[in-house]
């Protein structure tokens, strides 16, 4: 390998990594729930991309993951037009990246689907431990880049992803796949990449985030195995620089244990950076100082070029859109999205009767996913839908006991706490280190009361089923979605259970198809649950 040690001219050097993570579909700054203006997206962060381009010359691109799902332009394409290239690819070919890792959501629409974004890439997906379950190879090709500047630098981009996808996704998605554990993974290949690929920076690129507090290393969650950047950070070395994700938290400015990190938020509102500084010592490229730090796009203007290019499939997503579903007669509408988890209404109501009835199962559970979904107006259309329920979630009948359904709803429970002013506030597990209204479920074929003024693991206060106590040890079927039928959200009690039946569509297909089958639906509450605080 040839070092061009002759001919540096500098005795520095300063290289420039960017980072998107966790995009989800965003590709244009706009709100879809109403076409309003919003700070978000790979339009506005190429913008950004291009004057880092213009002030260094040694400027690297990387995609962290959850790149092609979430939002309607991004469902559209994967299970209505899937034709065309992927467009999420399309505008990180335009912005020449040089690399992209696996993220979580990758598998949610299939294999088929991944494979092709894969192929239409003009950078390489990197993923080191998720593997060939038949021959043990990096399944996707490259588990790793090299980049080399014109000096004789070379840094090496890695790429991991969390290894708890088995625990969310549909196994149909994952056949044939292994998921490895990161920590070994890495120390394995660090090390080739120091003293095989003679790297002077090696980078990971992780699909995770942190599962300590990265100032005090305290557990800040269940440690599963989903998070583990505070582990690589204190058990393997060489790593210099943390490229992080999946939590959608902005972190920069910080490092453990030597290890400068980043992650950069969601839906493209901020680009992370890291600044890397080299100096040649002693016939040799060390790095002298390296730092992190965030660019948001808020009053960035979005790179007109992509948005020519994305229009054709924004157009066709924006028709789409605006087809007509069916009529309300009632009122469905989020006006207050506490209120809604705090007693029984009309919105989560249907939700639940509709994966009842397509289930056939009595008992059924859902969850108001962001405090932005505002409900169904009198009018429904498809953007309605897709605003309401905004995850490609299929539905799932499981097999559980009294006890766990019992156990699920002091999971849910622990969503509230009281504040020091006696009002009803969302407790800091579900605020931090990300909002995570979504794991907090409502139950429809169960009569329940939750006192969320007792403590946590003691807040069920009523529980029945056909007018009789739930007995611990008796049997019911309940229909939910995938994701949580597999356990996430700390759901433990789910995992493993009896899958009595498997529908897979997307729910919110089901929620459309049974609209448009009845063309008038109504809105009611039967109050079968309630939370109260003394």
């Amino acid at each position: 390998m040839k070092r061009l040690t002759s001919s540096i001219q500098r005795q520095t050097s300063h290289i420039t990594i960017l980072e998107t993570s966790d995009l989800h579909g965003n590709m244009l700054p706009i709100h879809y729930a109403n076409n309003q203006p919003n700070q978000v997206g790979l339009t506005k962060i190429a913008t950004l991309i291009a004057e880092e381009r213009a002030k260094e010359a040694h400027v690297i691109v990387i995609d962290n993951g959850d790149l092609i799902q979430g939002t309607p332009l991004a469902y559209h394409h994967a299970r209505l037009d899937n034709e065309p290239m992927n467009p999420m690819v399309l505008g990180l070919n335009y912005l020449n990246y040089d690399g992209a890792v696996l993220g979580n959501h990758e598998f949610n629409y299939g294999m088929d689907v991944l494979q092709k974004a894969v192929r239409e890439s003009n950078f390489p997906w990197m993923c080191a431990n998720i593997v060939s379950a038949e021959t043990g190879e990096p399944f996707f090709g490259k588990p790793y880049l090299i980049k080399e500047f014109p000096e004789g630098i070379r840094v090496a981009i890695l790429g991991l992803t969390t290894p708890y996808i088995p625990n969310w996704e549909d196994p149909k998605h994952i056949a044939g796949l292994r998921f490895e554990d990161p920590i070994a993974t890495a120390r394995t290949w660090v090390q080739r990449l120091k003293e095989q690929e003679q790297a002077d920076v090696v980078v990971v690129a992780y699909h995770g985030g942190f599962e300590r507090d990265i100032e005090t290393g305290e557990p800040t969650e269940p440690l599963t195995g989903e998070n583990q950047g505070y582990q690589l950070c204190m058990e393997v070395e060489g790593i210099d620089v943390l490229l992080t994700g999946h939590q959608h938290r902005s972190i920069a400015g910080a490092s453990i244990n030597g290890v400068t990190i980043v992650q950069p938020g969601t839906a493209g509102v901020t680009l992370g950076k890291v600044d890397i500084v080299l100096e040649y010592v002693e016939e040799k490229w060390r790095i002298a100082t390296k730092q992190s730090s965030l660019i948001s796009v808020a009053n960035i203007m979005a790179d007109e070029v992509l948005i020519e290019q994305i229009s054709p499939y924004e157009a066709k997503t924006q028709l789409w859109l605006d087809q007509p579903i069916g009529q309300l007669t009632g009122d469905m509408l989020v006006k207050d999205p506490m209120q809604i988890r705090l007693g029984d209404n009309a919105l989560i109501e249907f939700i639940n009767k509709v994966q009842m009835e397509l289930s056939g199962a009595h008992i059924s559970n859902t969850a108001l996913f962001d405090n932005v979904s505002p409900g169904f107006p009198s009018d429904i259309t498809m953007r309605d839908i897709v605003s309401n329920y905004i995850y490609p979630n299929t539905l799932k009948v499981i097999r559980i006991s009294g006890q766990d359904i019992i156990d699920a709803l002091e999971q849910s429970a622990e969503y509230f706490e009281i504040t020091d002013q006696g009002e009803v506030g969302v407790s800091k597990s579900f605020m931090e280190p990300k909002p995570a209204h979504y794991n907090y479920d409502m139950w429809e074929g169960i009569t329940y009361t939750l006192n969320i003024s007792r403590p946590v693991g003691k807040r069920v206060v009523q529980l029945e089923y056909n007018g009789e106590p739930i007995r611990l040890h008796d049997s019911f079927d309940v229909v939910m979605n995938n994701y949580r039928a597999a356990g996430g959200g700390n759901y433990a009690m789910f995992q493993d259970k009896p899958v009595i039946k498997d529908i897979p569509t997307d729910v919110a297909e089901l929620l459309a198809g049974y609209i448009m089958e009845r063309g008038t639906i109504e809105a009611s509450v039967n109050k079968n649950w309630k939370v109260i605080w003394d």
